[in-house]
């Protein structure tokens, strides 16, 4: 008699060998034990007709080539013990993480503090926490991130008829769901009122646990935003990520075909700047900036502008795969026609100001919230601990360089680190009163304002001509490091909205 063994997925790391052993097998499948094997034709398997399923896309991401991203057994020591350290963290070495391993630092605070706010003591028990993970990365029809959650979930003994959808949560959590709707696509709309009804009556939430919430709903939806502006491929356990068909011969060479196709086609109607004329450009700013100082009305007027033209850049329809279709998100979100709104409206007055992050406020101007002076200090005062390991991490987002542009050294990028930081936040109504928002216009064309939009406000929509129109001159790494600006500037922005709203409430 076979020994018969449910078995989703085995991942092995030899550390000896140096490299990654991956064996996935279909539920219920037959393990036959090694003496029993001894006695079995080689063709077995095949005889007895077990079907080993492969991954339906190869590597980690579908926008980036294969070959290109790191690998698991790279020579760099401090990226390699990284990946060990996911592995340990999630069972697992997850495609979001091979594609965060162009850039170690970065991963390194993104670890520390996702492991904090999943794994860690805190307000929250752990079936919250990742039920959480999985409402909030449904907001944007997340399936990578909601499949990884709802795995989790179970993982950590939740009741799998909270699966089934918000009908069959407690009430305490889906009182959370206006939150994170208002959250994930337009925060400047959450009020005193939003905290106060979540804070008060039956299936209250306490102030630190609320915190932790808030935290881990911002998470996932910046984190949703990285996953569909990088393409990430599903995991091969997922229900759409594997398949039992044998591969085609031509499947790689075409999915090249496409990449190439894409990038030459786009590049014969593309008009952005190179690198060079990037550069060009920077210096002429910095050159400018030493000669005038512009003021405060001036800088607002800026903004508004930048503003005004964001209104002009819409994002593509939802893309309709097999695996969307039948994905059932519906059981997850309330609301689900909700979605973002331009900030700034065409043609109508601003009900709601714009969110001042200002550092010094001039004579007569509204010092409004900054995530330096309040943010920071709230949130560590709620969630011990967290608001140091938020803080390391953005720090470490707005900072990385490695002093490049594209094929170009020793380039000084922090010009366009800030334009491409504050051009998100603007997006959210933040205006930053010591930055010039003349700057975007300069170093940020239209289809690298046109991806960040989409990525930013409707990451569900990016397809992989969007990732693929943008620096062609740039590398890969480059280009996930835009991203990785994307999810953090976000996450800021989030926070910042939540946290003030729970400042006022406290006052």
């Amino acid at each position: 008699m076979d020994k018969i063994h449910a078995v989703r997925k085995t991942v092995l790391f030899s550390s000896s060998r140096g490299k990654w052993l991956q064996d996935v097998f279909q539920d219920n499948m037959a393990l036959i034990g090694e003496e029993e094997l001894k006695f079995r034709p080689k063709n077995y398997k095949r005889e007895r007709g077990v079907q080993i399923p492969r991954p339906v896309s190869q590597g980690p991401s579908s926008f980036i080539p294969e070959h290109e991203i790191v690998p698991p057994e790279t020579d760099d020591e401090q990226t390699r013990q990284l990946f060990v350290d996911a592995f340990l963290q999630n069972n697992r070495l997850e495609n979001i993480t091979s594609v965060m391993g162009f850039h170690p630092q970065y991963l390194e605070s993104f670890l520390r503090l996702q492991h904090y706010l999943l794994r860690m003591d805190g307000p929250l028990p752990q079936d919250y926490r990742h039920y959480i993970g999985v409402m909030s990365a449904a907001r944007h029809q997340c399936s990578y991130l909601v499949d990884l959650q709802e795995s989790e979930f179970l993982m950590q003994d939740g009741d799998p008829d909270w699966l089934k959808g918000l009908d069959y949560i407690p009430q305490k959590l889906k009182n959370l769901c206006e939150l994170n709707k208002i959250l994930a696509h337009r925060p400047w709309l959450i009020t005193k009122q939003h905290i106060e009804q979540l804070l008060r009556g039956n299936d209250s939430w306490s102030l630190s646990e609320l915190v932790h919430a808030i935290v881990l709903l911002a998470h996932f939806h910046s984190l949703a935003s990285f996953v569909f502006g990088t393409g990430i491929n599903l995991e091969i356990d997922h229900e759409c990520g594997h398949t039992l068909q044998p591969a085609s011969l031509s499947e790689g060479a075409n999915d090249v075909e496409a990449h190439h196709s894409n990038s030459v086609a786009s590049s014969l109607e593309s008009s952005e700047p190179g690198v060079e004329m990037l550069m060009h450009r920077m210096k002429k700013i910095q050159e400018a900036a030493d000669l005038q100082e512009i003021s405060q009305e001036e800088m607002k007027q800026r903004f508004e502008k930048v503003e005004k033209q964001s209104l002009e850049l819409l994002p593509g329809q939802s893309a309709c795969s097999e695996c969307l279709a039948v994905s059932d998100y519906a059981k997850y979100r309330d609301d689900p026609n909700f979605h973002y709104e331009d900030f700034a409206k065409r043609g109508e007055e601003r009900t709601i100001p714009t969110f001042r992050a200002q550092k010094e406020a001039p004579p007569g101007w509204l010092r409004d919230y900054s995530w330096e002076d309040q943010g920071f200090s709230l949130v560590n005062r709620l969630y011990s601990d967290i608001g140091q390991l938020l803080d390391d991490k953005f720090r470490m987002a707005y900072n990385l360089t490695y002093y490049t542009m594209g094929p170009q050294k020793d380039v000084d990028t922090s010009m366009l680190r800030a334009a491409i930081w504050n051009y998100i936040h603007c997006m959210f109504g933040i205006f930053h009163d010591d930055y010039d928002y003349g700057e975007v216009n300069q170093l940020l064309d239209i289809r690298l304002k046109s991806f960040i939009k989409t990525v930013t406000c409707y990451p569900e929509r990016t397809t992989r001509k969007d990732y693929d129109n943008f620096w062609k001159e740039f590398k890969h790494s480059e280009k996930v490091q835009v991203n990785l600006m994307v999810l953090e500037a976000r996450m800021q922005a989030e926070l910042l909205y939540a946290l003030r709203a729970i400042m006022r409430y406290m006052m």
